[in-house]
């Protein structure tokens, strides 16, 4: 799979409903997973959250999109952060090195629990960045 760059949007409790209109807007298709579904929710009235949201277009559009839980900060500004997401292990671990030199580790690019590895930095410009490396496909 192609690397890929688009938007991130971050929202307190509002990705499903702001993801189903802009499906209803640019079409495609939808997927949506919540915190329990990945035994992530610190508090179960995070539970129904969306960890992670994205829609794919015909028109080759993506956009992702997630809600903070309470227990985390969401400031003005951080609302939308830029995604680098693929499979390419080399290229993508060396974008996320580049990018924090001068900046600031928010996760540490590791294993993360969907399987793939995932980090998120903010370059030293402030531009929150998430870079997000596909796992290995198992074997059949």
């Amino acid at each position: 799979m192609p690397s890929i760059l688009n938007p991130y949007l971050n929202f307190r409790t509002q990705a499903r409903e702001a993801m189903d209109f802009y499906q209803s807007v640019f079409g495609g298709s939808l997927q949506q997973s919540t915190f329990a579904e990945f035994g992530m929710s610190q508090d179960p009235a995070d539970a129904d959250l969306i960890m992670h949201s994205q829609l794919t277009t015909d028109a080759g559009f993506t956009l992702m999109a997630a809600d903070v839980p309470a227990h985390m900060e969401l400031k003005e500004g951080s609302q939308i952060s830029v995604s680098l997401s693929g499979d390419d292990e080399a290229q993508l671990s060396g974008y996320y090195d580049k990018l924090v030199d001068g900046g600031t580790v928010v996760e540490p690019l590791s294993k993360a629990p969907w399987g793939d590895s995932f980090g998120m930095l903010v370059d030293r410009f402030g531009v929150q960045w998430l870079v997000n490396i596909a796992g290995s496909a198992p074997s059949a």
